[in-house]
């Protein structure tokens, strides 16, 4: 059986370029991430903050780090790589493939479902640090599928080459996917690509607004909107093609 990633060097994983390692790197920021938060949460006390006062921004800004890192890490992993990874289950190269990338993606529909409560209900409320506590766990728990069950099935199957020129394919879409959750979104292609890219536009349009500024309801619905017209071009535009 092959070794957790966590255990391994970086020329087991196949050097820096390789999915693999890559995947690790986000992992390891993720944790760092999350412990920041902790400690600056902690030095805070204990409760929620006073209404009076505000979150202060510099828990803010992390917690916008995850959120932006989980969103576009997760995004890549179901666009490129589970679907290359289900792709060898039915080689009958890498067993359980499916099993374990429908795991991983009900762990990544749930933090949707918990980070846009929590967006919704604001980090003032009383439960927003119950459901980053529950979000923090989940990545958490996603990480050591990943690194432990998941990607040392993927290792076996591939050399060092192909576990390169997937990690390129990776980067290349988790630097343009969207950066927050959008959990009406389906999880595997095509669909999410179709709707990942006008998404992405919009996410980033958010990303740019300052520290605990939201984007008025108007606005917010005039982007959507425009988002899911150029979606149903580019899927018009595919159609067409076949």
């Amino acid at each position: 059986m092959t070794p957790s990633i966590a255990e391994q060097s970086i020329e087991e994983l196949g050097g820096h370029a390789s999915i693999l390692a890559r995947q690790r790197r986000d992992h390891a920021e993720l944790d760092r991430l999350m412990a920041s938060y902790e400690a600056c949460r902690a030095s805070a006390g204990p409760g929620p903050v006073p209404a009076a006062e505000p979150v202060p921004e510099e828990r803010q800004r992390i917690l916008r780090d995850i959120v932006q890192l989980t969103f576009s890490h997760a995004f890549a992993e179901e666009t490129v790589l589970w679907p290359a990874l289900r792709r060898l289950t039915a080689a009958g190269e890498v067993p359980g493939g499916e099993e374990l990338t429908s795991r991983v993606e009900g762990e990544h529909q749930r933090i949707n479902d918990l980070v846009v409560e929590m967006e919704r209900i604001g980090p003032a409320d009383p439960r927003h640090d119950e459901l980053v506590a529950e979000v923090f766990a989940l990545i958490r728990q996603d990480i050591r599928d990943e690194e432990d069950l998941l990607l040392p099935r993927l290792q076996e199957a591939l050399d060092t080459a192909r576990l390169r020129r997937l990690g390129s394919a990776w980067e290349i879409v988790r630097r343009t996917a969207p950066t927050r959750p959008h959990p009406a979104v389906p999880r595997r292609p095509p669909a999410n690509a179709l709707l990942g890219v006008p998404l992405s536009a919009l996410d980033r349009l958010r990303d740019a607004l300052p520290i605990g500024t939201r984007m008025r309801p108007g606005t917010a619905f005039a982007a959507a909107g425009a988002c899911l017209g150029a979606a149903w071009l580019v899927a018009r535009g595919l159609r067409g093609r076949h």
